[in-house]
């Protein structure tokens, strides 16, 4: 684990995003975009979001800045239009309609600042039969098929994969990834627009090389019997004796003879191209994982090309040796977080602040952004 780096700022030092506040991919994406170096603004409403989260613990809202506005209120709407005026980027994530009722939808905005880029991130979209609707990332995947196909058992219930792979991947970074090639168009053109990012146009579209392998004849539409979905026995996870796992990922042969030779198995490795033979194949994989602990079978395997790891808790992960060596989580404040991503030789990023607290930052934002609306007038003394 190490501590910050100073930076220069990071390849998007100068851009200034305007984020209303939300729970989930939304504030995660704001949090990538700060990450990389832009100023965010948080604009929390009075009473907070209702996530149920210490604010001082939600590290999706590091590195950025806070301020409170009641969008309900007298004004409220013309103190946020008087940040997007300064800004480059909003970040919303509301139900569709819900913004231009509060007054802050894209109309009023780009109105205020053509330039700007508006990022909208819901489950549904902006529309379709669905969009009003309440959902969560597990009902997105659902519909998507992505759902459906994860899980080792063909006969079992599918497994559900936490909310990474519909909230954070195909909600979060498909609203970053759009918001950073609109942001290009408009300092191109003098352009901004809108960028719809709902999370089942990104999960679908994160299947496309399994709809093309199911096109192809190489995959079956079912769960558990796939080469990448716990079906084959040499891509999944096994217990070891001391209750711990460890994940094998032996798909090419070079790899897998590897596999085969340092666990011990060499007897039934031919096994491989035999689908008849993989129940056979798997019984051996998991008896002899099964007589030796986790980090014994870790000792076994390091060093090799048996593409062989320990699955790792949470808290476990941050030691990991690579990982250590590496950087990939990093202790700011007392919290231990994963350090920004991806890497850049120039422009590094890095975890400046640890999060931000709701409104702590009213001041500074209302005079760094030149936003006076932002902070309430002393109350006149009374007669």
């Amino acid at each position: 684990m190490t501590t910050p780096r100073p930076s220069r700022g990071g390849p998007l030092s100068g851009v200034r995003v305007v984020e209303l506040a939300g729970i989930g991919p939304g504030p995660f994406a704001a949090m990538l975009l700060a990450d990389l170096g832009a100023d965010v603004v948080r604009v929390d409403r009075p009473g907070g979001p209702g996530l149920g989260i210490d604010p001082a613990y939600d590290l999706t809202n590091r590195n950025k800045r806070s301020v409170l506005v009641d969008l309900k209120a007298e004004g409220g709407a013309d103190t946020v239009l008087d940040l997007v005026a300064r800004a480059d980027v909003l970040v919303e994530g509301y139900r569709p309609g819900v913004a231009e009722r509060l007054g802050v939808g894209p109309e009023a905005c780009l109105a205020r600042n053509p330039r700007l880029v508006y990022g909208r991130m819901t489950g549904w979209g902006q529309d379709g039969p669905l969009a009003p609707t309440a959902g969560h990332d597990i009902g997105y995947i659902a519909v998507t098929g992505t759902l459906g196909m994860i899980g080792p058992d063909p006969d079992g219930p599918p497994t559900v994969p936490v909310n990474l792979v519909g909230d954070y991947a195909g909600g979060s970074l498909y609203l970053v990834i759009g918001v950073l090639a609109a942001l290009r168009h408009a300092r191109e053109h003098g352009e901004g627009q809108v960028v719809d990012a709902a999370i089942v146009d990104g999960t679908a579209h994160l299947a496309t090389m399994i709809h093309g392998m199911l096109a192809a004849g190489g995959w079956q539409d079912r769960r558990g019997v796939n080469l990448l979905d716990g079906g084959c026995p040499f891509y999944g996870t096994y217990a070891t004796s001391d209750g711990g796992y460890m994940a094998v990922g032996a798909l090419e042969q070079q790899f897998y003879d590897e596999f085969t030779r340092l666990l011990g198995i060499e007897d039934v490795a031919p096994a491989r191209r035999d689908f008849a033979r993989w129940p056979e194949l798997r019984t051996a994989v998991a008896e002899r994982f099964r007589t030796r602990t986790r980090e014994e079978w870790t000792e076994v395997f390091a060093g090799s090309d048996a593409c062989v790891a320990p699955v790792l808790s949470l808290r476990e992960a941050p030691g990991h040796p690579h990982l250590a060596a590496r950087g990939t989580f990093v202790e700011y404040a007392g919290l231990v977080q994963p350090a920004p991503a991806p890497r850049f030789s120039a422009t590094p990023g890095t975890v400046r602040t640890g999060p931000a607290l709701p409104g702590a930052d009213t001041d500074e934002v209302a005079r760094d952004w030149a936003v006076p609306a932002l902070t309430p007038k002393p109350e006149e003394p009374s007669a």
